[in-house]
């Protein structure tokens, strides 16, 4: 690598002795055989050492021959003190050559000043200033130390040559570590040293060291600090006063945070930022909504007092208030930002996903998304959260990958130095809670909490930072909890020594102002008249929030203009017409099977595009890709965005997509897809995470109802693993927050007999969730209702999410076809389905009703066996239950005797226990013979599924059987050899 624009001391730090004397020979014969960082420095060395300034009568030894020897510290050490010279100013006269022992001797020395320089941007953390308690201060690391790099004390009063390191040429060893400690060893200790871009590190230093790099602020700017360290303080002790008692996860003790987020916001406008998306838990989030986010005080009053923020007529049901979100616009030196904090559960860290998703969605309609500049990610974070929750490490992973990177997330943890009751030495193996964010070279901030100038100044630095870099940065705030994990807690049964500390502790403000105060920029009177004027201000809010009425909600405002609730709640119809017209059908099917003349396809593909482009011709055989490529394609025509996202979205988990069709040559690839004009199409693979993943994507789908939002599992259940947000978030999100949501979970599911972890995508648990109109479960059969059920979903005025059940065998399934005229027209998503050769309906005696691919083999085993009697209904959407049609066609059959519901899923999977009851009021609201459904299918387990193929060959054909009322015997053989 070339030394160009370095630093000597980036290009010294860690080489050998014997390095440097090999480089200095070869500048001694020819200056321009070496690398000109290394020439520049052996010119500057030479010239010190010759210059007048250079006088050391001790050194160099006499008895030092070798460059290698006076380079080594080790050998210096150990060799005699070597006497007196009777004139040394005459060796080193101003004028004069250096010789090559005076040059030896200073290489050496400036060689290990560069590597004491080097020590302290690595590990000068370890000395700082940050526990506010002062209980984790630790001694000074040898290494940091001036003997350890070969300084005696009766040596650092030498000057030693820099070459520019910290902006010096030459310094005392004395006057180096003075600096040294003052930048990296005060209230603020860096970690940067990891990172592998060198303009970043160069970034950080330029910014940290030197002698004049202390943190200034104006008297005005002083002040106004101060004042919202007041406020933050004087608002948690008037809700404690007020409301004793009730919990609020108060901010006591990190007040400092909140001038550092007005900071975020002044300095984030002035470098382009227009919206700032927060998420953050429980502690200090009253704080923060009411003294950053602008949050009315007579609103947060009200919702205190047992009242809602949102209208009587909006319903819902509501959450506690420190788990609710908001949006503002908040305007410094005349640039306003809009902002917005998202709403999220207890589980911690579980919103971060959610928020880098939503960001990345309004950085798409913004057109945000190459210089990621206006749109800010903000996640503020526990010490042991951060720590703990595997969520915070796969979003930092989002934070380089294509499709979900944001430009830079600014993480700031809140260091409480606790979790809940643990300490941390049993919560983490780490020496910080945010060593974590060293795997994406994040640069990490640690900042002590009782001084807000230096918190604030860290947020200054690191919006500077995001903004030219685009990357992450920490900024971990060590403070305390000045109460327990809530107010009503007791901490001092757990951390009695901590706690005697925290008692004995002053507040921030008063720490602070005693220092404004000495530094004459306050008087004495600044702080009691800043908290009688908010305290009284505070007051007449509180009066003010008894009468508060709410008079509207903001959920159907902005983007989602246009939308709102559906008028008809628990009835499931809303159904509209989905159907294309022949031109653009026509136009989507040539965009489908055309490739560019100068891509090398695979062959196996070629065959397949052939096959589709077969299809188009005949009209007949459409397959679920086909289906699918044709919803995505009409919707992008219609100037909707689709995107999709999941491990293997691009080909198909099952080599059935084929979204991108890749260069067998130079690996290129061209999407068909991307050809269309007016809408966005995204396709990603996307890391093998499914918690962050699907977070990401439902705060993509919060943020913009005019795209289509998937996810798809590789397999159905292995969305297990993201079950917090389909239980926190995706089932409750509209109920708990009046926030609607339109994300699509694309969970393949059938029994083939691929085992336990490949059958089952658990449907029962979704439909356990399902109540109120919260979302929608569906398990189509055809790929022309997957088709208009797609379109469906961004066709209606309103967005509810859709679980869908995608198959595996019906994607190739000979029956599992449809025709063109299926997607023309005024066609539409059918919520039932009959058998394409069912008998009449008034010769129907037994009815099996199922859903999913079981009921392509009752159809065949019925016809296999003549059954003239027996017709096979399929519900394609199972909530909200489609009571109304299926009333309708059971009102139809008059000499049904027998209704059965079958399925693949063993009786306590699957959704059996969800339609019995709704099965049976249809049955009663009909007035036909059967009173009740009987169950045909597998046994309880407590495996999903079995893993023996014989054995998933007899369960799959006696319940066939048995729905059918036919010999299990023969039945089970017919599917063996079937």
């Amino acid at each position: 690598m070339g030394y160009e624009g370095l630093d000597f001391s980036e290009i010294a730090g860690g080489v050998s002795p014997a390095f440097v004397e090999t480089l200095y020979r070869k500048y001694k014969a020819d200056p321009t055989s070496i690398e000109a960082g290394w020439r520049e420095w052996f010119d500057g060395l030479e010239n010190a050492v010759s210059g007048p300034s250079w006088a050391n009568p001790n050194w160099p030894p006499k008895d030092t021959d070798s460059l290698t020897a006076a380079l080594d510290p080790t050998q210096m050490e150990a060799a005699p003190k070597p006497a007196k010279p009777d004139k040394p100013e005459a060796k080193v006269a101003a004028g004069k050559t250096a010789s090559t022992e005076d040059v030896a001797k200073a290489a050496g020395d400036s060689i290990r000043a560069m590597m004491l320089i080097r020590t302290y941007r690595v590990r000068g953390h370890l000395a700082a200033n940050l526990d506010p308690l002062g209980a984790h201060q630790s001694e000074m690391p040898e290494d940091l130390r001036t003997e350890y790099h070969g300084f005696p004390d009766s040596e650092i009063d030498r000057p030693v040559y820099l070459g520019g390191a910290l902006g010096l040429e030459t310094a005392t060893v004395r006057e180096l570590v003075n600096i040294l400690r003052a930048n990296y060893c005060g209230n603020v200790g860096l970690e940067y040293m990891h990172i592998a871009d060198v303009e970043e590190r160069r970034f950080l230093q330029e910014r940290m060291e030197g002698k004049d790099k202390a943190i200034e602020f104006t008297e005005t700017g002083k002040k106004a600090i101060l004042g919202k360290v007041i406020e933050a303080e004087q608002w948690e002790k008037f809700l404690g006063k007020k409301y004793v008692g009730t919990k609020r996860f108060g901010l006591d003790g990190g007040e400092s945070m909140i001038p550092a987020l007005e900071a975020v916001i002044k300095y984030g406008g002035q470098y382009g930022v227009r919206e700032i998306v927060y998420g953050m838990a429980h502690r200090g989030r009253l704080n923060v909504l009411a003294n950053v986010m602008a949050k009315p005080f007579r609103v947060i009053f009200h919702e205190f007092s047992g009242g809602s923020a949102n209208p009587e007529d909006v319903g819902g049901s509501g959450d506690v208030k420190y788990h609710l979100g908001t949006s503002t616009d908040r305007e410094f030196d005349g640039i306003n930002v809009h902002m917005s904090l998202v709403a999220n559960p207890s589980h911690l860290e579980a919103v971060d996903p959610v928020v880098l998703g939503k960001a990345r969605a309004i950085q798409t309609y913004r057109d945000d998304l190459e210089a990621h500049e206006q749109v800010l990610p903000v996640l503020i974070h526990g010490d042991a959260a951060f720590a703990g929750q595997g969520i915070v490490w796969e979003c930092l992973g989002f934070s380089g990958i294509r499709g979900y990177n944001t430009g830079g997330c600014i993480h700031f943890v809140i260091n409480n130095q606790i979790g809940f009751t643990t300490s941390p030495q049993f919560a983490r193996s780490s020496p910080y809670p945010s060593d974590v964010a060293k795997g994406v070279q994040a640069p990490i901030f640690h900042v002590n909490g009782d001084d807000p100038e230096a918190v604030t100044f860290v947020c200054k630095m690191a919006m500077e930072f995001r903004q030219r870099f685009k990357r992450d940065i920490v900024i971990d705030m060590w403070c305390y909890r000045r109460f327990g994990h809530n107010e009503g807690d007791e901490p001092s049964f757990t951390q009695p020594i901590m706690y005697s500390a925290i008692k004995q502790h002053p507040p921030v403000s008063e720490i602070y102002g005693k220092r404004l105060a000495e530094e004459g920029v306050i008087d004495g009177d600044f702080v009691k008249e800043k908290v009688e004027q908010f305290t009284n201000l505070l007051e007449g809010e509180f009066e003010a929030g008894e009468s508060y009425k709410p008079n509207k909600a903001d959920w159907f405002a902005g983007r989602w203009s246009g939308l709102s609730v559906p008028a008809d709640a628990e009835s499931g119809r809303r159904s509209v017409d989905s159907g294309l017209d022949r031109k653009l059908f026509d136009s989507l099917g040539r965009t489908l099977t055309t490739a560019p003349d100068d891509l090398e396809m695979h062959k196996t593909l070629r065959r397949i595009i052939d096959a589709k482009r077969k299809m188009f011709e005949t009209g007949e055989g459409f397959d679920w890709a086909t289906g699918e490529a044709l919803a995505f394609g009409s919707l992008l025509s219609e100037g909707y965005g689709v995107r999709l996202s999941g491990q293997d979205s691009g080909r198909g988990t099952f080599s059935q997509r084929h979204a991108v069709w890749v260069d067998q040559k130079d690996g290129h690839g061209y999407v068909p897809l991307d050809q269309i004009e007016h809408g966005r199409f995204e396709v990603l693979d996307s890391p093998l995470s499914e918690y962050g993943v699907l977070g990401f994507e439902y705060g993509f789908a919060l943020a913009d109802p005019k795209t289509l939002v998937l996810w798809e599992a590789q397999f159905g259940d292995f969305a297990n693993g993201a079950q917090i947000m389909i239980d926190q978030f995706i089932a409750s999100g509209e109920a708990k927050w009046l926030r609607a949501n339109g994300l699509v979970m694309l969970l393949p599911h059938g029994y083939e007999g691929q085992g336990p972890e490949h059958s089952s995508a658990r449907l029962e648990r979704y439909l356990q969730l399902c109540a109120q109109d919260n979302m929608q479960v569906a398990n189509c059969t055809t790929p022309a209702n997957y088709f208009h059920l797609l379109r469906r979903q961004m066709h209606r005025n309103f967005r509810k999410p859709l679980i869908l059940m995608t198959p595996k065998s019906l994607l190739r399934h000979k029956m599992a076809v449809s025709n063109a005229d299926d997607f023309l027209g005024d066609s539409h998503f059918r919520r039932i389905l009959s058998d394409p050769s069912a008998p009449a309906d008034g010769e129907t005696k037994r009815l099996v009703l199922c859903t999913g691919k079981v009921a392509y083999d009752l159809i065949e085993a019925r016809d296999a066996a003549g059954d003239k009697n027996t017709q096979i209904v399929r519900i394609e959407q199972i909530y909200p239950f489609p009571g109304d049609p299926l009333t309708e066609r059971l009102k139809k059959m008059p000499a049904l005797e027998e209704v059965v519901w079958c399925q693949e899923e063993p009786k306590n999977n699957g959704a059996w226990f969800f339609v019995e009851p709704l099965i049976e009021q249809c049955l009663t609201d009909a007035g036909v013979k059967p009173a009740r459904a009987t169950y045909a299918g597998r046994a309880a387990a407590a495996s999903p599924a079995t893993g023996l193929m014989k054995r998933h060959q007899a369960e799959q054909g006696a319940l066939v059987a048995e729905a059918l009322g036919h010999s299990v015997k023969d039945e089970i053989r017919r599917t063996r050899q079937g």
